[in-house]
């Protein structure tokens, strides 16, 4: 199969003009017309997969390896490190970003993994998806960790109760002025992000950018299974490592 036909299947699951103007979705490494014998899905790379995809494959990642232009390319950081390795091994790349997030990964992790009431309709904003809540906030919150199997976050608690939640997977606060609702679920908070939500009286919960984000790789595969079968071809999971490890009470968890 042609990378050319697997581009054209991912570009109508999730059309890649729908990225934003600063992303980099799409075919960042490879020849349209190359044939692959194998696909690959992956939140990001790292150097330990990279070593063990086989050659002549098509890798399907949720982030860009290449967001700014290249001045050089002296294979001495982590974009340069990698790029040599699939240029090494005709390894293709292909990256599903903020496209996939309008339009499958923030409302699947929602529905799916949270099991949320979501409000289906939301005209406000493409990426934050919306629901009712009702809940104890701490009681929310148990069940939110649990269910992305979070052992510790950060939180600010503004009210009691959480009425409607919004959320976004990944790195959401830039989004934070359009959010209308009481809490808000996304990754990477920084200090003064969290004192601007706390001023605005929107509880906040970390629920981190690799543990909301790491859904991209079955979300893909299912949506792919049926054109793939019709090609003798299968989407194999191969999940990056979070490069993060989290300390509790001076002891390392996963």
């Amino acid at each position: 199969m042609k990378i050319i036909d697997i581009y054209n299947i991912l570009d109508e699951i999730s059309p890649f003009y729908l990225q934003e103007k600063w992303d980099n979705s799409g075919l960042l490494v490879g020849n349209k017309n190359d044939e692959i014998e194998k696909i690959y899905v992956s939140i990001d790379l790292d150097e330990e997969f990279l070593h063990v995809v086989d050659e002549n494959s098509l890798i399907i990642t949720h982030h860009p390896l290449i967001f700014s232009p290249l001045k050089k390319v002296n294979f001495d950081n982590y974009c340069t490190k990698l790029l040599k390795i699939l240029i090494q091994k005709n390894i293709a790349l292909i990256s599903m970003h903020t496209n996939i997030d309008k339009t499958h990964l923030n409302m699947y992790v929602a529905k799916e993994i949270l099991n949320l009431d979501v409000i289906e309709k939301n005209d406000v904003n493409e990426f934050i998806i919306y629901a009712n809540v009702n809940k104890n906030f701490d009681e929310f919150l148990k069940d939110i960790t649990s269910k992305l199997d979070i052992k510790s976050t950060n939180v600010v608690k503004c009210n009691q109760e959480v009425k409607k939640v919004g959320i976004v997977t990944g790195a959401g606060m830039s989004l934070l002025d359009e959010v209308q609702a009481d809490c808000y679920l996304t990754g990477d908070i920084k200090y003064h992000e969290a004192m601007d939500a706390k001023s605005r009286g929107i509880s906040l919960i970390d629920i981190r950018h690799y543990e909301s984000e790491k859904y991209f790789n079955a979300l893909l595969v299912g949506l792919l299974e049926k054109n793939l079968k019709k090609n003798k071809l299968k989407a194999i999971i191969s999940a990056s490592k979070n490069p993060f490890k989290f300390c509790i009470q001076g002891e390392t968890v996963e």
